[in-house]
């Protein structure tokens, strides 16, 4: 069933582990008396009934198999919970063992889509509170969102891995209803004494009494980062008459992919650029003169968390644009009018939606908070035979710094257990990797490398059963076309804040290399040891998994 909700927003349902998470773990319980409600439960769940948000618990109780309690001391069990914390509008419960193979056991992502099912929504709107590994697993293998609240017996691996965490329970929730009212205009909340800098009076859709004119969006940076702010350009769109995208070299290819945007401005930035020359006034000029051509009522300014939108600021004040939001932790004196603050690890759509919430636009109702591209790119010829019946297996070994890509020995090593599983496999690149993607496919493979330019590799990817590849652009152009993703993620950068968005995924690799952290381009570990250890057999259960 497709949400669809009074407003735009991040969540209809919050999902959550049973045991360790709601109550306090005691093995195998069919006893009413000993339920213990972890401490805040029942304030934090209340905090969310208010809220509008729906309640289910996803619990496996594999002591229904074998034999440790009934159907009925469970469903006493189940009553006392509910006498303590109020009610949940679904109950889900795998009642299997390991060995059983079902589909419903976390980490598989059975529960949590007859959940999504049941509370009347899909996975992609909804977040589910776990413990431990499994239950981060069985969220994002569904689509949806994870956190983790660590206790006694999560283990650190699990901690690393999981794209957020919180510290208890209450934290948990309070974070989650930060993150839905940020991307509205309507419940965000600047900081106290922050200037509103003219917010006043915008919705979503626009100024009150009417769209804005012409306003320029920017994100000059490569594939990735402007496929994830799409959401947000679509935001600012649904409020605006015109939209300017201005971008760099590395992303024109992605900005062409995007709805919402009527015209590109394709300009280097020495300031964001990662590999800059020198800074020419000449050039800078050309840019001003170009940018006050366009004649933008206001100005959006997209960054990552490690770039500063203010150079750029000064030079649109210096052309007259009087209204500009950015997100800046630096002081900006006059040069914003919306200063946009975000915490660490915020995922990057979620990022952009807010700073667009902050300026006062949001999604329309109909638009789903996902990465999207324009459908009409998706009708088109695909570059081989092999491709016409959709559910291959799709292997991307490049990245675009090399610190994110797995080693091409292993790649290969993939892509042979892969077909020795079945599984018809395409291996994709860029031009300048034809020598690596021959060389993964081998006999095994059809090799595209340097056959898919950006437009054409969308419509590869959307006919694959998932794609396997690392962190860099094509996974998040598989999560635009919904394409579940297998990510061999290098943890130089948090995973939380980067790893494929609102699309099933399983993430492969060690979490705690290392490397984590660094935002390394070359990786600084000898070896490559977050990804050269990957076992062969683990991405083809994973896909196993996003299957289930």
């Amino acid at each position: 069933m497709e949400s669809n909700p009074s407003r735009p927003r991040l969540f209809d349902a919050v999902l959550f582990d049973r045991d360790g998470t709601l109550v306090e773990d005691v093995p195998y319980n069919g006893d009413p008396e000993k339920v213990r409600p972890v401490p805040g439960a029942r304030v934090a769940l209340d905090g969310l009934r208010a809220a509008g948000l729906r309640l289910g618990v996803v619990t496996n109780q594999s002591g229904l198999a074998k034999g440790l309690f009934t159907r009925a001391q469970m469903a006493a069990v189940h009553a006392r919970i509910e006498q303590l914390l109020g009610p949940f509008d679904a109950w889900l419960v795998c009642p299997h063992d390991d060995g059983d193979g079902c589909g419903c056991r976390k980490p598989a992502p059975g529960l949590v889509r007859a959940a999504a099912r049941e509370l009347g929504t899909v996975p992609g709107r909804c977040v589910l509170v776990g413990d431990i590994g499994r239950d981060v697993g069985a969220a994002l293998a569904a689509g949806a969102q994870a956190v983790l609240v660590p206790t006694a017996v999560t283990r650190a691996v699990e901690v690393e891995a999981a794209p957020w965490v919180a510290v208890d329970l209450p934290g948990a929730v309070a974070e989650i209803l930060r993150r839905q009212a940020a991307v509205d205009p309507v419940t965000y909340q600047p900081p106290a004494g922050r200037r509103a800098g003219g917010r006043a009076g915008r919705r979503a859709g626009g100024r009150a009494g009417g769209r804005v004119g012409t306003v320029l969006v920017v994100r000059s940076d490569s594939v990735g980062d402007v496929l994830v702010t799409g959401p947000g350009i679509r935001a600012v769109a649904a409020g605006a008459r015109r939209v300017v995208l201005l971008c760099g070299p590395r992303g024109r290819a992605a900005a062409d992919l995007l709805p919402g945007v009527d015209e590109v401005i394709e300009h280097r930035l020495p300031w964001i650029d990662p590999d800059p020359g020198p800074v020419d006034a000449a050039d800078l000029g050309a840019l001003t003169g170009r940018l006050a051509a366009v004649a933008a009522d206001e100005a959006v300014i997209f960054t990552s968390y490690h770039q500063s939108p203010l150079p750029l600021a000064l030079l649109l004040r210096t052309i007259g644009v009087t209204r500009i939001a950015a997100i800046s932790d630096d002081y900006p004196g006059s040069l914003l009018d919306i200063r946009h603050r975000v915490p660490t690890g915020v995922p990057e759509p979620e990022r952009a939606l807010s700073l667009a919430a902050a300026a006062g636009y949001a999604l329309p109702d109909h638009d789903e908070p996902t990465l999207r591209l324009r459908p009409d790119l998706l009708d088109g010829p695909l570059p081989h035979p092999a491709l016409t019946e959709p559910g291959y297996v799709v292997v991307h070994p490049g990245a675009s710094v090399p610190a994110r890509a797995c080693p091409p020995h292993r790649c290969a090593a993939i892509v042979a257990a892969l077909t020795d599983a079945g599984h018809r496999v395409v291996v994709t690149g860029a031009p300048h990797e034809r020598e690596l993607t021959a060389y993964v496919a081998g006999d095994r493979a059809v090799d595209l490398g340097g056959r898919t330019p950006l437009a054409e590799l969308a419509r590869v990817l959307a006919g694959a059963r998932a794609v396997v590849v690392g962190n860099t652009g094509p996974a998040h152009l598989a999560a635009a076309v919904g394409t579940p993703v297998v990510s061999l993620f290098a943890p130089t950068v948090p995973f939380g804040q980067w790893g494929p968005w609102r699309v099933p995924v399983v993430r492969l690799g060690d979490a705690g290399a290392g490397c984590r952290d660094t935002r390394a381009s070359a990786c600084p570990v000898p070896d490559h040891p977050c990804l050269a250890g990957l076992d062969p057999g683990e991405v083809v259960d994973a896909i196993r998994l996003l299957a289930a």
